[in-house]
């Protein structure tokens, strides 16, 4: 491991110490846990879409109907019952 020093204000060196006696972990533990933290949130990666969160999902439940999600008319039936006050929630 490489050693790396730097110059930090005091009131940020407190909170630092403080943070990392709550923790119960080193100060420099904590550092490397951010430094590693900011990394991972700037990468160029894109997230994953719902579709593939929820890809085990897709298909796990059969309706017997083949065109619930291409026919406009049962869609917006679906909404109309859905919106309306006291409609029992369906989606469990």
């Amino acid at each position: 491991m490489s050693t790396f020093s730097f110059k930090l204000p005091d009131d940020m060196y407190g909170a630092l110490a403080a943070e990392a006696k709550r923790r119960n972990i080193t100060k420099s533990a904590l550092v490397r846990e951010m430094i590693d933290r900011a990394l991972d949130y700037n990468t160029c990666a894109v997230p994953p879409s719902c579709a593939q969160l929820a890809g085990d999902l897709v298909g796990a439940v059969r309706s017997g109907r083949s065109d619930l999600g291409t026919d406009d008319r049962l869609l917006e039936e679906a909404m109309i019952t859905d919106a309306r006050p006291h409609a029992p929630d369906r989606r469990r």
